[in-house]
């Protein structure tokens, strides 16, 4: 029988929070929220991976550029590549790697 989960939508947005949602072994989905004036604190991905913004907007610190990605928009970052987030506004965002 199928299943549906409403993991990501009952999440709340309280400092930060990081939950696997979803794992394979071809990928990974992790549901991330940061309350705003949060940080996430400097790590690695250890595979290639894709943000997507779901609530809120974000500063996506990698390589000394930081990147704002608010809803609904993406970004795509290297496997083991030094970045870290702060959030502007709560937010809500998927990690898929």
């Amino acid at each position: 029988m199928y299943t549906i989960y409403d993991t990501i939508a009952s999440q709340t947005i309280k400092d930060l929070q990081v939950h696997k949602v979803f794992r394979t072994d071809a990928f990974e989905l992790l549901s991330i929220t940061l309350e705003k004036g949060s940080v996430f604190p400097e790590h690695t991905s250890p595979r290639e991976a894709a943000l997507l913004v779901l609530e809120g907007s974000i500063l996506f610190h990698i390589e000394g550029v930081p990147y704002r990605i608010s809803r609904q928009r993406m970004f795509h970052f290297r496997a083991k590549t030094p970045h870290w987030v702060e959030a502007l506004e709560d937010a809500k965002f998927l990690i898929i790697r």
